[in-house]
């Protein structure tokens, strides 16, 4: 989690089925002080050793345990930013203006909900390099298996490897699409008046200005996303994991799937990030890379698209 607010200490209570009396007990601390981290909202936290404490207990949940924190989590989503998530699909080529709300916007093409990324400097890599860029508009989750069906159809574009029948099978709609080459992408992106991200876009969005080492902040919680250790051993939904989106809101980019960027390493190789759940947990790391040939398609590879600011006046990818 990296900070866990009083909302979260209290979801993880529930989760477990707890009184106070019983999760301080289990916690081995007063119920005074689980009292005061639940009532304190964002105001109070727990000390760093008590965060990391409730990183491991909930890193050691069962899979019930762990879903029924991540409903919690959403439910608690629902409450504050409702309006934001329930924004219908506009049309496609529906005109401007978009509805904004929080920093997020809906893209008129795709439909998807897109976050902004303010310009500033950020650290950047594994030794923390200074970089600064313009401000930029991120996917708030990969491109499903919905909105990859979506191209599919309008612009007459090959299926997918694991889509059967010549259809995106409905139980992994909301899963993010695999299977596509760095074309592939690029393909989407033409079509949708969008672009890859490069490596700096994605890993801000990641990272936040400070360079916190994970989406969630520091702390090592396989909880949070999927990886190998996470045992799952297949793509999820991209909003399955509710507590380990980024300082800016964007789900998925620890686990699930590689993700493409638009940043070239060698002459038809291109920048992965992210892990997946066929990789391990050390390259959830959002200073971790990874790279691939142009041609490359897997079952663990997917995208999302970045845009700059005047998409929503214009079409000019970021």
């Amino acid at each position: 989690m990296g900070k866990w607010s009083g909302r979260e200490t209290r979801a993880l209570r529930q989760a477990k089925r707890m009184s106070l009396r019983e999760f301080a007990a289990y916690l081995g601390v007063s119920d005074r002080t689980v009292s005061k981290w639940e009532a304190g909202a964002e105001r109070i936290q727990p000390r760093p050793d008590s965060q990391a404490m409730l990183d491991t207990v909930l890193e050691r949940s069962g899979d019930e345990v762990r879903n029924r924190f991540d409903l919690l989590i959403e439910r608690e989503a629902a409450a504050l930013g409702a309006l934001m998530r329930d924004q219908p699909r506009p049309p496609v080529n529906a005109p401007a203006p978009l509805a904004q709300l929080g920093g997020g916007r809906v893209h008129p093409r795709t439909g998807k909900k897109m976050i902004q990324v303010e310009a500033g400097p950020f650290l950047f890599g594994p030794y923390n390099r200074v970089v600064e860029l313009p401000t930029f508009y991120l996917d708030a989750t990969p491109v499903t298996n919905a909105d990859y069906a979506r191209f599919v159809t309008a612009a007459s574009y090959r299926l997918p490897d694991h889509w059967r029948g010549g259809r995106c099978p409905s139980e992994i709609e909301d899963h993010p699409v695999v299977n596509v080459t760095h074309w592939d992408a690029e393909a989407y992106c033409q079509w949708a008046g969008v672009g890859l991200p490069t490596e700096e876009q994605w890993e801000k969005a990641t990272r936040g200005v400070h360079g916190q080492t994970y989406p969630w902040g520091d702390q090592a919680t396989v909880a949070k996303c999927n990886v190998r250790e996470s045992g799952i051993g297949r793509t999820t939904p991209v909003e399955r994991y509710h507590s380990g989106v980024s300082p800016y809101g964007v789900y998925d980019l620890s686990g699930n799937v590689w993700e493409w960027c638009r940043t070239e390493t060698a002459p038809g190789r291109y920048v992965l990030k992210g892990s997946a759940f066929t990789s391990p947990f050390r390259m959830a790391a959002g200073a971790a890379s990874n790279d691939a040939s142009v041609d490359m398609f897997d079952d663990d590879t997917g995208f999302r698209c970045a845009v700059t600011p005047d998409v929503f006046g214009s079409a000019a990818p970021a």
